[in-house]
């Protein structure tokens, strides 16, 4: 089986558009789609990181400053 690599776009309707080479006979084709790396990773780190930290985040014992401690970071000095 002979690969090319092609790119496309995913529309709002879920619609696959893909422009191809003349070159290419008319006939089935086998189609894998590839989604970009850096958006999945992404979002799946963030769903974690959430899910795992939930719990202690809104533990009251983790609140250990507040908005009076400290000085404001462009505070003359």
């Amino acid at each position: 089986m002979k690969a090319i690599e092609l790119l496309g776009r995913v529309d709002e309707t879920r619609h696959l558009q893909v422009e191809i080479p003349e070159t290419l006979s008319p006939g089935p084709v086998r189609i894998i789609v590839l989604i970009p790396e850096e958006d999945e990773a992404g979002a799946a780190w963030m769903q974690g990181i959430a899910r795992e930290w939930a719990e202690e985040l809104n533990d009251p014992r983790e609140d250990l400053y507040s908005l009076e401690d400290g000085k404001p970071v462009h505070a003359t000095r």
